[in-house]
């Protein structure tokens, strides 16, 4: 935690701690996934290029914005959020590299991390309600729903 003092929001010191660390790592979980979806944009090829390029370029785009969401809501519950490759691969449970030239597994590898995410997001979204931190819960929410819906748009693909 960083050295400032912890806000007086209503929430107990231990419960911030928490959610912080849960959001470290969804943060950290995120940009590994930002990375291999970005790094997949560039490098697919194969019969369905364009439409691959396309969509993995809408989904590192929602990423790279969802990094910021969650980094400044650990600094709005008084935490330091992670800022180094080296800090993000720590935190980090997925896989950062995983390096094919398969378009088809390229989209099954992003879909197996999706979920993993929304397994991981799942939890932490209930335990940040039940702190009352209903604004962390709202934002896991939305992340839930964009990675299930990810998911299922890569298992489409896939199929």
């Amino acid at each position: 935690m960083s050295n400032e003092p912890t806000p007086a929001i209503g929430i107990d010191e231990k419960a911030l701690k928490d959610i912080n660390a849960g959001l470290a790592q969804t943060l950290a979980d995120t940009f590994t996934l930002y990375l291999k979806t970005h790094g997949y944009h560039w490098n697919v090829t194969g019969p369905h290029f364009r439409s691959l390029h396309l969509m993995l370029e809408e989904q590192y785009q929602a990423l790279f914005a969802a990094t910021d969401e969650l980094a400044e809501r650990m600094r709005a519950l008084g935490d330091t959020a992670p800022g180094s490759m080296a800090e993000m691969l720590e935190l980090a449970t997925l896989k950062d590299h995983e390096p094919t030239d398969d378009a088809l597994q390229m989209v099954k590898n992003l879909q197996r991390d999706h979920e993993t995410v929304a397994a991981t997001i799942r939890p932490l979204a209930e335990a940040a309600d039940a702190a009352g931190d209903g604004a962390t819960g709202d934002l896991y929410n939305a992340r839930l729903n964009f990675h299930e819906q990810t998911a299922w748009m890569l298992r489409a693909f896939a199929s």
